[in-house]
């Protein structure tokens, strides 16, 4: 994958429709082919085929954001669990605060 993948939030999703995007969070609900992703918020994502998600695991998903705003998965990667949530939080939070560093952004 070479294009941009920002890290976001529950509350950025809004800015990244239509955007490939990561999100670090905790699976708190799977339901068939979707499932439920606490990452400051829940999230709504739509799984694919080689998702195998595992409730209260910690999970980074890259995917990309509908207009609806659940998240497409295109790959994800199980964290298992003890994961610092507040940490990743803040790291989410300097690559918005510093985004020309983290994905080129104008703003």
């Amino acid at each position: 994958m070479t294009e941009s993948t920002p890290r976001i939030t529950a509350q950025f999703l809004e800015s990244f429709t239509h955007q490939t995007v990561r999100i670090l969070g905790k699976v708190v609900q799977i339901r068939g082919e979707q499932a439920t992703v606490d990452a400051g918020g829940e999230i709504n994502v739509i799984l694919n085929r080689d998702s195998h998600l595992v409730p209260n695991h910690a999970v980074e998903i890259i995917g990309k954001v509908q207009n609806d705003l659940t998240v497409r998965v295109l790959t994800s990667t199980d964290f298992g669990t003890g994961i610092d949530f507040a940490a990743s939080e803040a790291v989410v939070d300097a690559t918005h605060r510093y985004k020309e560093i983290f994905y080129g952004g104008d703003d």
